[in-house]
């Protein structure tokens, strides 16, 4: 049984309840005092005795209550803390002021290969193979800048931070080893990207469905894949979906754009480096994303840019998941599956001498293509409408619409930018105009080089002629994604009969 006692601190008045239980010739086995409280543990005392005992202990000068309690504070505080270290994933190590091991939780007892006790009398500057590591303790105030180790043939990022005790006085260190893997999980963590899948994927139109399920049996196959298309078609969210949709969901994600690094740093960024690799890099060098992403995926966005060297070493990697850091000499290994995506063609650049040959068989095995915005205009409406809603919430302004005009000006422009020029130039347009309904002239558009209602030499000709040159564009545009008139009347929300009638006098789906 065990007790709490509460008392008026006073001297003494420990001692006297203590010769209490002595009297009554109590097995006491755990006594802790914490006044105004002591606790007594006393496994052979009895619920039959307990109420004559209480009497006889507040006799004692200065005593208020006993009460019966289920643990003894100290040992919940040690259950607690010993729960607390099994169940961080990451090794870590208490060390006292001579650089011995006090205290290993569960995930450092394994990865150092050695028993508890073992554990406490091996010095942790043998146990990790740093000789120096106590001297440069003492010198940087018990917390080092991190440094790579070795433990066990495995790799960890080490970190330092001084324990004090109830004076302030520094009484060791603890040490946390990271690993490359758990530290780009965290990472990626951090990173926010749009869409949890392929249903953020915006666009509901045949040919931008029949890439969502292409991709989606894609994303279970567990190969390079090569995405193409032209810039703002959305290449990085398409991987990510990809990515999501994979055995390798759970683990990290990494984009590295290819082309908006100097190769010197793309390198390292992707590869890493070893201490001392060059002026500038951290002492205890830096894992890449290779490390990083281990049981990941690695997406690698403008691939067409990078240099004849990168191509080499990727090459090297996807061959059999071996590289080595940037000044290292030892082989490293990454279980990490690479999606790239180019606008470039990729080909074309290959029969120049431009891209290795056998890179490109290397990365295509599987491959997809983004149409352009230009190629599904029946996305073009319900992106504009996303993309407004989202705008003016952005901007903390009332929901806003488009014009008849300014709907016909978005179907009718080239859109070379694609999908995130529609975005730029929707958020500016809500941006800059007061009222609620967004006209023609508020997008900025780019016009066509002969836009509809023009002859060639420039002039504007009737309205009958402009609008039914416009109209002609849009139908001839639309029709190949809605090859009938009454699925085009449907999706133009007019009636079948006035689009079949159109469909005729143009000449468009004859054969």
């Amino acid at each position: 049984m065990r007790l709490d006692v509460l008392f008026q601190d006073r001297v003494g008045i420990a001692q006297e309840i203590l010769a209490t239980l002595a009297r009554r010739a109590l097995n006491v086995t755990a006594v802790e005092v914490d006044p105004p409280h002591i606790y007594i543990e006393a496994p052979m005392l009895e619920s039959a005795a307990l109420e004559r005992l209480g009497e006889q202990l507040r006799e004692v000068a200065g005593v208020l209550s006993v009460d019966v309690v289920s643990i003894l504070p100290g040992v919940q505080r040690r259950l607690y803390l010993k729960a607390l270290l099994a169940s961080m994933p990451d090794p870590v190590f208490a060390l006292d002021e001579k650089g011995r091991v006090v205290i290993a939780n569960g995930a450092a007892i394994e990865a150092s290969g050695l028993s508890e006790s073992a554990l406490n009398q091996t010095p942790a500057a043998v146990l990790l193979g740093v000789p120096d590591l106590m001297e440069s303790l003492i010198q940087e105030d018990y917390q080092l800048p991190p440094r790579e180790i070795e433990l066990q043939g495995l790799h960890y990022l080490l970190e330092t931070r001084p324990l004090h005790d109830t004076g302030g006085q520094v009484a060791g260190a603890l040490l946390t080893l990271n690993s490359p893997s758990r530290m780009g999980g965290r990472l990626n963590l951090l990173c926010n990207y749009e869409g949890s899948g392929f249903e953020g994927i915006l666009g509901h139109s045949p040919v931008m469905e029949q890439l969502k399920q292409r991709a989606a049996r894609m994303a279970m196959v567990d190969a390079p894949l090569l995405i193409t298309g032209e810039t703002g078609t959305g290449k990085e969210l398409l991987a990510h979906a990809c990515h999501g949709a994979s055995r390798r969901s759970a683990s990290p994600f990494f984009a590295l754009n290819c082309a908006a690094l100097p190769e010197n740093l793309a390198e390292s960024e992707l590869f890493g480096y070893s201490p001392g690799a060059f002026t500038g890099a951290l002492r205890g060098g830096k894992p890449g994303l290779l490390e990083l992403a281990d049981g990941g995926t690695i997406f690698l966005d403008e691939i067409g840019e990078m240099s004849a060297y990168l191509q080499a070493k990727l090459l090297r990697f996807l061959n059999d998941g071996s590289f080595r850091r940037v000044g290292g000499d030892r082989e490293l290994k990454a279980d990490v599956r690479i999606i790239s995506a180019t606008h470039r063609p990729l080909e074309n650049m290959v029969a120049a001498g431009a891209f290795r040959q056998d890179l490109l068989f290397r990365l295509n095995v599987l491959n997809l293509h983004v149409p352009p915005l230009r190629e599904r205009p029946g996305d073009i409406l319900p992106l504009a409408q996303f993309f407004l809603t989202r705008a003016s919430a952005q901007t903390g302004r009332g929901q806003v619409r488009l014009s008849a005009e300014a709907s016909a000006a978005l179907l009718d422009d080239p859109w070379p930018g694609n999908v995130r020029q529609l975005q730029n130039v929707l958020f500016r347009a809500v941006t800059m105009t007061e009222g609620p309904v967004i006209r023609a002239d508020d997008l900025e558009l780019a016009r066509a080089a002969n836009p509809a209602g023009q002859d060639h030499g420039g002039e504007v000709t009737t309205l009958d002629e402009a609008v039914a040159a416009f109209e002609r564009r849009l139908l001839e545009r639309m029709y190949p994604e809605f090859p009938s008139s009454r699925r085009l009347a449907q999706r133009l929300g007019a009636s079948h009969s006035a689009i079949a009638g159109r469909l005729r006098r143009y000449g468009i789906g004859r054969a």
